[in-house]
């Protein structure tokens, strides 16, 4: 029985170590394609390591000048990124840590209908929403800049309430009941209670929040109007469009830009991220 058992586990590893290195050819192609002199790119058979490196395509990327666009300001697309990223994961943490806190500790008449509500917008799809939101900051005059693209986080999503109740639900009520005795207010316990132990699944919160508003697309298309106020994804999309076309070992370097941050702020907090997924569950 242990002979098959570890068998059957040896079995298990070597399927995933193979699944692991197929999954990893597009994410190697795509950062050796900007290390590779432009003959060797669209060779066939592919060439996966460089007879000599170009890491000057990484600056060519950040400093393009295209015939269409001109000059193509990388570091100022991924400056206004990070200010959305972060104005956009405050107002998700703040705002649903809020409202979960309320949903999960507090009993008021229409609890239950009010979190079915809650959860029925998770189901509503954003082109249904995307031309009366459009019409509404149309008429706040929002349009053409970013308020229309960080505002409406600090107002609660379906998901990250429905999360972080769960995950209030698993502290036990003695806790606060101890707070409230030595004379401590609803937001005291909230803020020096509850929130310290519920870091992973903010933790979740916020990095969902992260990678969502850092590869936003669709949302900066339709309310930015001026070139110097684009993020990330609007930026490598202008990149890509290029009159003439851009060379393919800086559309590929220029990618590695994009998605580098993401790929090691999900390294950092992946510890943290199966936590909080795997908490939220427990009763």
């Amino acid at each position: 029985m242990k002979v098959r058992r570890i068998l059957a586990t040896m079995g298990k590893h070597t399927l995933l170590v193979v699944l692991s290195i197929l999954f990893a050819f597009p994410f190697v192609w795509l950062i050796s394609t900007p290390l590779k002199p432009d003959a060797e790119v669209m060779r066939n058979p592919p060439v996966w390591i460089p007879s000599h490196f170009q890491f000057d395509n990484f600056w060519k990327a950040m400093n393009f000048e295209g015939d269409k666009l001109g000059y193509i300001p990388f570091l100022v697309y991924g400056r206004n990124t990070v200010v959305l990223c972060l104005l956009t994961v405050l107002g998700l943490v703040i705002s649903n840590a809020l409202v979960a806190y309320g949903f999960a500790k507090f009993r008021f008449p229409g609890r239950n209908l009010f979190f079915i509500l809650t959860l029925a917008t998770m189901m509503i799809p954003f082109p249904v929403l995307m031309v009366p939101t459009f019409s509404l900051f149309r008429a706040m005059d929002w349009v053409g800049t970013y308020r229309p693209l960080w505002v409406p986080a600090w107002f609660g999503s379906g998901f990250s309430i429905f999360l972080l109740r769960q995950f209030f639900k698993t502290i036990p009520n003695e806790l606060s009941e101890a707070a409230r005795i030595d004379g401590a207010s609803e937001f005291a316990i909230f803020f020096e209670v509850v929130l310290p132990l519920c870091k992973p699944a903010l933790a979740v919160v916020a990095l969902f929040g992260f990678m969502g508003t850092w590869n936003d697309f669709l949302g900066p298309l339709i309310y930015l109007l001026d070139q110097k106020q684009f993020t990330l994804g609007l930026g490598l999309q202008a990149f890509q469009s290029q009159h003439g076309g851009t060379p393919f070992s800086l559309q590929m370097a220029a990618t590695s830009i994009v998605i580098l941050p993401v790929v090691i702020l999900f390294i950092f907090m992946q510890r943290l991220l199966v936590q909080g997924i795997a908490v939220t569950g427990i009763k």
